[in-house]
């Protein structure tokens, strides 16, 4: 799907704030309601907004984020790393990365002893050859600096 420099206006904004209603969306953008709504529709048909989400204050939430950087063992593909990331629940979020990694697994879990639990689940997976645990202590994006959050 082209995106053209009005989709992606539209989806700076929605990045922005994804609750933003259609109409101040349109005045943004300069157009009536009805054509910028057809637009994001035509966006989230393609794929391109795969959905909308809350931005969370984990620390107020009673949760806590990490890392686990994974070596997996022999010759490994991303439908492995997909695979162990599906297989837990916690994790949130796997990423085939360079280096002498072969994954990165963001995850929440409700506190160390929690955080413990899934690191030992990932290492039973038997693919996984080792581990480095990241505890996250604080947090900045673009989009909780632009939604207001601290």
């Amino acid at each position: 799907m082209a995106v053209d420099t009005i989709d992606r206006h539209i989806l700076n904004i929605l990045r922005k704030d994804g609750r933003a209603p259609v109409s101040e969306i349109a005045r943004a953008v300069g157009l009536s309601a009805a054509p910028c709504a057809r637009r994001i529709e035509r966006m989230e048909r393609a794929g391109v907004i795969r959905g909308y989400t809350a931005v969370i204050e984990d620390s107020r939430a009673g949760m806590l984020q990490a890392f686990i950087e994974i070596r997996l063992l022999g010759a490994t593909d991303s439908d492995e790393i997909q695979g162990i990331s599906e297989s837990i629940p916690e994790i949130e979020e796997s990423h085939s990365i360079a280096g002498t990694s072969d994954a990165l697994l963001k995850l929440r879990v409700r506190d160390v002893h929690h955080l413990q639990q899934v690191i030992n689940a990932v290492r039973r997976t038997g693919k996984v050859e080792g581990t480095k645990t990241f505890i996250i202590m604080n947090t900045w994006t673009r989009a909780t600096e632009q939604a207001g959050t601290p």
